[in-house]
């Protein structure tokens, strides 16, 4: 099974981010910030995980899901741009789940992943929709 490598290096309010490696290109990422793990206010922690090409009774379509979570479930990457802590008066369009950009920037003074869509595609047509194995660690920073 391949591996995919995300390397996050900055959390904060406004949210987590990374790049995340695969095949011979990459995409920046964008999740919550770090809450623990906590179910829907979080990115999910450090370490190795499984993931699928599964079917997404949310979204209506076939796409990754992100396994293995301890503790949570339902944890995709898809298309998304903003991702900060709702309770500190952020807007985010995760829940949890991990977000593809082509470039980092900012909406309305907030940081964010911009061009999603391509991004995901991609990573969707290097990975052939196939299973792969995900390592993800915080460089430069803990959380």
């Amino acid at each position: 099974m391949p591996t995919v490598f995300l390397q996050r290096f900055e959390t904060g309010d406004q949210g987590t981010f990374g790049r995340m490696f695969f095949g011979d290109t990459w995409a920046f990422t964008g999740e919550l910030p770090d809450r623990q793990n906590a179910a829907n206010v979080s990115c999910i922690p450090e370490g190795s995980y499984t993931v699928l090409w599964t079917y997404s009774p949310a979204f209506k379509r076939e796409m990754y899901l992100v396994s293995e979570v301890p503790g949570r479930s339902g944890i995709r990457i898809h298309p998304a741009n903003l991702m900060g802590d709702r309770s500190k008066g952020y807007k985010s369009h995760l829940y949890g789940c991990i977000a593809l950009g082509k470039k980092l920037g900012a909406i309305k003074d907030q940081k964010a992943v911009l061009i999603s869509r391509p991004a995901v595609r991609l990573l969707e047509d290097t990975m052939k929709r196939q299973a792969f194995k995900l390592e993800i660690w915080n460089d430069g920073f803990h959380s």
